[in-house]
C-alpha cells in the first residue's frame, strides 16, 4: 500500500497533462470515485479534471506524505500535506483509499484537518 499511495500522491503532484492522465489511468479503475469536501469526482476524466483544478488554485505547492500509511485488507488511510516543497504544508488532511481485486484505486475518501483561514 505504500507504494500505492506514493503513486496516488504522484498524481496529484503530476502537472504535465498526458503524464498525470497516464497515472490515472495506471492507478485508478475506470469507475472510480473521489470525494472530499469541496469536490466530488466520478470516472478518470473527473478526477483527472479535478487534479488540475486543484493545481491551478493551488500552483507551486506539492502533497507529501505526513506519517506513515495504516493499511489493512485492499483499504488504506493515510495523512498528507499540501504546501511548497521542503516546508511546513500549510495545508493537511488525510484520506481512506479503497483499491479493487486488481490493485487499483476505486474510492478515495479525502478530509481536511488543517486549512488556511
Amino acid at each position: 500500500m505504500n507504494d500505492l499511495i506514493e503513486r496516488y500522491l504522484a498524481c496529484w503532484n503530476e502537472t504535465e497533462p498526458t503524464a498525470r492522465r497516464k497515472l490515472i489511468d495506471d492507478l485508478w479503475a475506470e469507475d472510480a470515485s473521489y470525494i472530499d469536501p469541496m469536490a466530488q469526482a466520478h470516472g478518470r476524466d473527473a478526477i483527472d479534471a479535478t487534479i488540475a483544478t486543484v493545481q491551478g488554485q493551488f500552483p507551486g505547492l506539492v502533497f507529501t506524505p505526513v506519517g506513515s500509511v495504516d493499511a489493512h485488507h485492499r483499504q488504506a488511510r493515510f495523512t498528507w500535506g499540501l504546501g511548497p516543497e521542503g516546508v511546513e504544508p500549510i495545508v493537511i488532511g488525510f484520506d481512506v483509499a479503497v483499491t479493487d481485486g486488481d490493485g487499483r484505486l476505486t474510492t478515495v475518501l479525502g478530509f481536511l484537518d488543517k486549512v488556511p483561514s
